[in-house]
C-alpha cells in the first residue's frame, strides 16, 4: 500500500500524521511511505529521520495526494486539499465534518473517499481511543493559555489563577467533565484556582467528586445553573463533545453580557462549532477577539503549537488502526475492528456515519427550505 504524509497547511499546525518509527515499520512490512519535504518539521522530525526510516520524500503537497491510497492527516484538510484528492482513497485525520462546510462533505462524496475521522473512532464502551490522549493534551494546556489571558498585557482582568494569601483565587468555570474538562480541572487546581465543572451526567459528576476529593465543585448542567455561573467565572471554558455532531450551545450571548468585563471565554468545542453563541474560530496567529467586553479563545488546533508532544501522543493511538488497515486492507480491518468502523464517515460516495449524515440532511432541508 501506498501511504503519503502529507505537511499540515492550517495555521501554526505543527503536528504531523505519522513519526519516523511508524515509517519504518510500515516500509518493514513491505509499504512505501511518501512524506511530503519538511512535513515532520514542527515535531522534531528532519526529512532525514524519515528516509533512514525507508521513506521518499517528495517536495509538493499535490504530489503526496496524488501516489498515496492512504492519507494520514492530522487537522481537517483545506480546500486546497479537498482538491488534491484522487477517487477511492482513504483519508484519515480529526475532520470534524459535522463542523465543516457541507461543499467539504460533497466533496468527498463524488470523489468516493473513504474518511475515517480520528474523533469517532469509538469503542464499545463509548470511549474514543484515538481522540482521548489529545484531549488530555488540550486539558493540560488550557491553565497555562488562561493564565496568560488573564495577564493585563493580554486585556484581562490582572488575576492571578491560584491567588496568594489574603488574595481570592480566580473562578474557574469548565462545561463538560469530559476528558478535556477533568484534565482541565486537575491542572487548575494544581495552580490553585477555584473549580467548578458542570456536566449533565450525574455518574460522571460523582466520579469527579470522588477523583478530586470535593475540591472540585460539581453542578448539574441546566440552563440556570449555566447562567449562574457564568456570571462570576474569571476563566469559562467549553468543552462539550457530542461525538460526531455539531456542539450544542450552552452559553448565549446574554450569558456572556452577564459576564464580568475581560473575563476569558475558551471554548475548546470550536473545532465542531463551538457551544458558546459568541465563537468563531480564531487561529494560534490572531487567537482573540473581545465580544460583549469578554475575551474569547476560540483555536480550533489549540494543540497544533505542541508539535512533539501532540503527535507523539496521536500516534500512539492511531498506530494499531492505521497498522490493522495496511495489514488486512481496508474492507477486513473494518471487519476486524468495530471501533475503527465507527470512525467512518463517508464511504463508496455515501455518508455512513449515522450523527454526520442527520446532521448533512438538517443542512440540506434547511437550504430546500430558503429557496
Amino acid at each position: 500500500m501506498n501511504i503519503g504524509i502529507p505537511r499540515e497547511r492550517r495555521d501554526s499546525e505543527w503536528r504531523v500524521g505519522l513519526t519516523p518509527a511508524g515509517v519504518r515499520l510500515l516500509t518493514e512490512a513491505g509499504h512505501t511511505c511518501f512524506i511530503e519535504h519538511n512535513a515532520g518539521l514542527g515535531s522534531g522530525f528532519l526529512d532525514y529521520d524519515y528516509q533512514q526510516a525507508g521513506g521518499q520524500i517528495v517536495y509538493s503537497g499535490e504530489e503526496v495526494y496524488g501516489r498515496a491510497d492512504l492519507l494520514l492527516k492530522v487537522a481537517r484538510p483545506t480546500v486546497e486539499e479537498f482538491g488534491w484528492m484522487r477517487e477511492g482513497q482513504i483519508v484519515m485525520g480529526f475532520l470534524h465534518l459535522a463542523a465543516g462546510r457541507r461543499e467539504k462533505i460533497e466533496t468527498l462524496l463524488q470523489k468516493r473517499i473513504t474518511a475515517i475521522a480520528y474523533e469517532t473512532i469509538q469503542d464499545d464502551e463509548g470511549r474514543l481511543p484515538v481522540l482521548t490522549p489529545i484531549s488530555q493534551v488540550a486539558g493540560r494546556m488550557i491553565p497555562h493559555v488562561a493564565g496568560t489571558l488573564l495577564q493585563n498585557n493580554y486585556g484581562g482582568k490582572g488575576i492571578l489563577l491560584g491567588g496568594v494569601p489574603g488574595v481570592a483565587p480566580a473562578d474557574v468555570v469548565i462545561l463538560g467533565g469530559g476528558t478535556v474538562g477533568t484534565y482541565a480541572a486537575r491542572a487548575f487546581l494544581g495552580l490553585g484556582a477555584s473549580v467548578h465543572v458542570l456536566d449533565r451526567n450525574l455518574e460522571r459528576l460523582q466520579y469527579l467528586d470522588t477523583l478530586f476529593k470535593g475540591r472540585v465543585t460539581t453542578m448539574v448542567s441546566h440552563t440556570f445553573n449555566i447562567e449562574r455561573v457564568v456570571r462570576f467565572a474569571d476563566v469559562l471554558v467549553g468543552a462539550v463533545l457530542v461525538p460526531g455532531a455539531r456542539a450544542p450551545i450552552l452559553v448565549t450571548r446574554e450569558m456572556v453580557r452577564s459576564m464580568r468585563p475581560r473575563s476569558v471565554i475558551m471554548d475548546i468545542s470550536i473545532d465542531q462549532g463551538g457551544c458558546v453563541e459568541t465563537s468563531r474560530p480564531t487561529t494560534h496567529s490572531n487567537p482573540t477577539f473581545e465580544e460583549e467586553g469578554v475575551i474569547h479563545y476560540c483555536v480550533p488546533n489549540m494543540t497544533g503549537v505542541l508539535g512533539r508532544t501532540a503527535t507523539h501522543a496521536l500516534n500512539n493511538a492511531s498506530w494499531p488502526h492505521v497498522r490493522l488497515i495496511t495489514e488486512l486492507g481496508l474492507e477486513k480491518a473494518l471487519e476486524a475492528d468495530p471501533a475503527l468502523a465507527r470512525g467512518v464517515n463517508t464511504r463508496d460516495g455515501e455518508i455512513v456515519h449515522p450523527v454526520l449524515r442527520a446532521a448533512y440532511e438538517a443542512i440540506n432541508a434547511t437550504k430546500g427550505a430558503n429557496g
